[in-house]
């Protein structure tokens, strides 16, 4: 089954570096704003290379939303960079107001995302985001899984019309998804075919999702494994026909259990598919410090929990 082998060790924020210093190269209307976080968001190379669009707000994420949406006026796509937490929480009136209510075609990027930020705690692990942003409507919210395909991503919603919400993260993580693997907003993709359970999983925990399917193959168990890489627009059409043909799901996300992925997944199948779902999420806590690999086993994030999960929609079925 391990048809997804792990080709490198790399972090999700500098796919987000690598992509957005190609967008510079291939687009002069493309520009970036960070919030004194330049080195964090891998947003170097883009600012040595490109000075003249590159804008050093300071810790002034609010302005950075407000200078953001003004820049769309004039026909500008730019690409705003902090922590997670500061991305979303810190600054929601800005983004809600200038941005999304106005229609701007501001694009928020998002790094050290959920409990693998790892040792700077609870302050700092937002798990309440990607709930926040695909609530606002018009807010398109893209969860890549890994490097290559948060460089995808990249590429892709600066011709996608509209805000956005890329969220990825700070750690380390295989890299398995091809980088010439298509990608496409709002179209999930099937990296694993099967017909007894789905498993619908972003970000870092699609590979956790992939480890959990081979251990289920053991067991005689088909699993089926979708990256829903877009949690707004959903592709429902995949979630549908994933589930009908092996009547049970179980979401996988590293986000509160509220108001994210496994969120967006039931309300599909509530409205045209009801079925068994189980959640594998972080149930209604904070987090705290450690690393990263602790944190997704103490809060029930890790491959052994994805298991477990698909056992339990299974004896539902």
């Amino acid at each position: 089954m391990s048809q997804f082998p792990i080709l490198d060790q790399k972090d999700t924020r500098s796919g987000f570096g690598a992509g957005l210093l190609e967008l510079g190269r291939k687009n002069p209307d493309v520009v970036a704003l960070c919030a004194d976080l330049t080195g964090s968001l891998k947003m170097d190379a883009f600012a040595k290379e490109f000075p003249e669009r590159f804008i050093q707000v300071g810790i002034a994420e609010a302005n950075m939303m407000g200078i953001a949406a003004g820049l769309t006026v004039g026909g500008k796509i730019p690409f705003t960079g902090t922590f997670a937490n500061f991305s979303t929480g810190r600054v929601y009136d800005q983004i809600r107001q200038s941005i999304a209510y106005a229609g701007k075609n501001v694009k928020i990027c998002a790094s050290h995302a959920g409990l693998t930020l790892g040792e700077d705690g609870a302050t700092h692990q937002i798990l309440e985001d990607i709930g926040l942003m695909r609530m606002l409507p018009g807010m398109a919210v893209v969860v890549p899984a890994d490097h290559n395909q948060t460089k995808q991503a990249t590429l892709a919603i600066a011709v996608h019309e509209g805000p956005v919400y890329l969220r990825f993260g700070r750690p380390k993580w295989p890299v398995f998804i091809p980088a010439d693997m298509p990608f496409e907003i709002g179209k999930a993709q099937v990296l694993v075919e099967g017909s007894d359970v789905s498993l619908f999983a972003c970000g870092h925990l699609v590979w956790r999702a992939l480890q959990a399917a081979e251990e289920l193959a053991k067991a005689g168990i088909k699993a089926e494994v979708i990256n829903v890489h877009t949690i707004k627009p959903l592709d429902e059409e995949a979630v549908v026909a994933s589930v009908r043909k092996t009547g049970c799901a179980v979401s996988c996300e590293e986000h509160n259990r509220y108001g994210g992925l496994g969120d967006a997944i039931a309300q599909t199948l509530a409205l045209r598919l009801p079925s068994p779902q189980e959640f594998v999420a972080v149930n209604d806590s904070f987090g705290e410090s450690g690393t990263p690999d602790q944190l997704l086993r103490k809060y029930g994030l890790d491959t052994p929990d994805i298991v477990a999960a698909a056992h339990r929609a299974l004896a539902r079925k």
